[in-house]
């Protein structure tokens, strides 16, 4: 996240000011990298995961076209090295990584499960990037013995296909219970009520910020509170 200068030095721009526009310099180069002139909107891929203990599979579910890419401006490559998984998205044209997140999920844990070395299971799990205006490759990784990644799965994807889903999100209210800066600078949580009805907002409102104040009350949460934001969504229940 970005600091902040507080000074300038005599004869030299504001520090704030040469971190700003270094920042919008990145963010341009990037936008090309992706086809974009301006903002990118944000693209959906959702797949199944599927499989046992000892082996797990893919398969695509769909692609969806979604609103503005609320993700950093000038971060497109992941290099923490951290999660359990891994994906990249390569332009078609020239094989480069254009954007990679590493990421956590629910198959990866429950695969250690006692369930898992029974039966077997499928989840459903989506990755979310900048849209890109060319074909891409999207590839998702898995850590191997030696705590390598290595390809598990593929999907082409075209974003002038016909396929592609773009009647965007359905219209709910999504509002701030609590707010202390753009998205692609903090980190953003989400409040989902269940069983509220129309007549019951009122008191999902109360609840939701009753929610995050106990949240934000207790370590390590409460020292970190101005690098969070907090959306509720009413979905009121019939």
């Amino acid at each position: 996240m970005a600091g902040h200068a507080t000074g300038t030095r005599a004869g030299r721009q504001p520090v704030f000011a040469l971190k700003f526009r270094f920042i919008l310099m990145l963010t341009a180069a990037a936008a090309g990298a992706l086809g974009q002139s301006a903002g990118p909107r944000t693209m959906r891929v959702d797949y199944v995961h599927t499989g046992t203990a000892s082996e797990e599979r893919f398969a695509l579910d769909g692609v969806v076209l979604e609103g503005e890419w609320p993700g950093p401006l000038d971060q497109w490559i992941d290099e923490s090295g951290s999660g359990k998984y891994r994906f990249q998205v390569l332009d078609t044209a020239i094989g480069r990584v254009i954007y990679s997140r590493g990421f956590a999920s629910i198959y990866g844990e429950w695969e250690t499960t006692g369930e898992a070395r029974q039966q077997p299971r499928a989840f459903q799990e989506s990755v979310r990037f900048p849209a890109p205006a060319k074909p891409v490759q999207v590839v998702i990784q898995k850590r191997g013995p030696y705590n390598e990644f290595r390809t598990v799965w593929t999907a082409a994807v075209d974003p002038s296909s016909p396929a592609i889903g773009r009647s965007g999100p359905p219209k709910l209210n999504v509002w701030a219970v609590m707010q202390n800066g753009p998205p692609w600078d903090k980190v953003d949580l989400l409040l989902l009520g269940d069983g509220y009805t129309a007549r019951e907002m009122e008191k999902w409102h109360r609840d939701a910020r009753h929610t995050a104040e106990l949240l934000f009350a207790a370590p390590p949460f409460e020292e970190h509170r101005q690098d969070f934001n907090v959306w509720a969504i009413d979905a009121p229940a019939e």
